[in-house]
């Protein structure tokens, strides 16, 4: 397993990222539980979890994720051997079960939501705690059109201020964003620096070969700011493995249990997506670790998060880490992106 420094922090997390959102939901706390402890086995040492998660998000099973993590720290007492990223959620997405609505980026409900997260991941500190999604209105969940509308949103200092509180309490230890966009982050960048407030060390954003997005605008950003890419849904909600094709729908998939989950299964993204499929088995791949490998290798991830429900699906994630992908291989993505750029944002 290759390691990689958390942004400008003496951390290093491995390159894959173990992701929890279905924990709760589609996995049982013994199956997350038994997921974390073969993902150790292999070499990962990082974990991303959320307060809102399981995915998709329900007042029933509200806070189970990191429930389950944290009964796995009780049972193992290996805490200090992770690198644990959790966040904090954002205003929207029907989610008003969350502190009762009160989900601003101010100082309360910062404070609020990092107890309320440590208590349940039964720890003392959060390696990584990350702003889920703009408070503000902007693009981001598969928008690509930026609308602008006036909005009274925290403003960045006030966040990152009631960040630093949490950091000098020793609650958390650094902090970073997701679903964020450039300006975004570079304001987050820019304050920190000029206010001596915690420097944002990460991005949490989608990227795929279905979505390759975040190229566009904030790779620069990543690479020159050193506040990598942890990059999720590289596999698209699993329609990258191959195995919706010819509109197939396994029992017990994410996208046969949910039909909320359109994102990556549209016309364009269904088109791509069979081609990609083709150019793996082509060269003899399994087209899920091509997937994850093309994320991986890319120079602006510092982590890419998988997902399983099942550890067949685990152990298949876990060994794209050992995958190089020839030039034929690199040539025939980029052919594919060219024809079809980016169809399921």
């Amino acid at each position: 397993m290759q390691f990689r420094q958390l942004g400008k922090t003496d951390i290093t997390v491995s390159a894959l990222c173990l992701g929890t959102m279905t924990w709760g939901e589609q996995n049982s706390q013994s199956e997350g539980i038994a997921q974390i402890d073969r993902a150790k086995e292999y070499g990962v040492n990082f974990i991303d979890t959320a307060e809102m998660y399981p995915v998709p998000p329900r007042a029933e099973t509200y806070t189970k994720t990191e429930q389950i993590i944290g009964e796995y720290f009780k049972q193992r007492g290996d805490r200090a051997d992770w690198v644990l990223a959790s966040k904090i959620a954002g205003p929207g997405n029907g989610i008003d079960y969350i502190r009762d609505g009160q989900l601003r980026h101010n100082r309360q409900h910062i404070r609020e939501a990092v107890d309320s997260s440590l208590k349940r991941l039964q720890t003392d500190w959060i390696d990584l705690y990350q702003l889920h999604w703009p408070e503000r209105p902007t693009n981001f969940f598969g928008q690509l059109d930026y609308k602008h509308q006036e909005s009274q949103f925290t403003a960045f200092e006030e966040t990152l201020d009631a960040l630093a509180e949490q950091v000098k309490a020793g609650k958390i230890r650094h902090v970073g964003l997701s679903n964020e966009t450039p300006w975004g982050t570079m304001e987050f960048l820019k304050l920190a620096e000029s206010r001596n407030l915690p420097r944002c060390v990460s991005i949490q954003n989608p990227y795929s070969l279905l979505n390759r997005t975040f190229e566009i605008g904030l790779a620069e950003v990543a690479i020159r700011e050193q506040c990598g890419l942890l990059a999720y849904s590289p596999l698209a909600f699993g329609m990258l493995s191959g195995k919706y094709e010819n509109g197939a729908r396994p029992a017990d998939a994410r996208l046969t249990l949910f039909s909320r989950f359109a994102r990556y299964s549209n016309p364009q993204a269904v088109t791509a997506c069979s081609r990609y499929v083709a150019l793996a088995k082509e060269h003899g791949l399994d087209p899920a670790q091509m997937a994850l490998a093309f994320v991986t290798a890319r120079p602006f991830v510092t982590s890419n998060i998988i997902g399983a429900t099942t550890m067949e699906q685990l152990e298949s994630n876990l060994a794209s880490s050992e995958l190089t992908l020839s030039s034929e291989v690199m040539e025939g993505i980029q052919a594919i992106h060219t024809a079809q750029p980016n169809p399921a944002p």
